[in-house]
């Protein structure tokens, strides 16, 4: 069965807060770079600074454009990692 619409009021109820904490963890999390960070920006901030801007856009499907930005779009596999574990954004080596 499929769930009736929801109105923006009880969409805001249910979600608003949440989306407040995590955009205060982000904000904070940037002001302690801002304030501590030395040397060339890494790239992966570089990446979050870039996915943010997609957040003041009004057409549907920011998480998968956001995605799409922070994520590797190679198709074929390399021979061997070069580190263990996923860095959480894509370093373009080739450009």
């Amino acid at each position: 069965m499929i769930a009736p619409p929801a109105t923006t009021p009880a969409l805001a109820d249910d979600g608003f807060m949440d989306a407040r904490a995590k955009m205060l963890d982000i904000a904070a999390f940037l002001d302690r770079l801002d304030r501590h960070a030395q040397g060339s920006e890494d790239y992966r901030i570089a990446a979050l600074r870039s996915a943010l801007t997609e957040l003041h856009s009004e057409t549907p499907g920011r998480v998968a454009r956001i995605l799409d930005q922070l994520s590797d779009p190679s198709q074929e596999p390399i021979e061997q990692a070069t580190e263990q574990g996923a860095a959480g954004a894509y370093l373009n080596l080739k450009s």
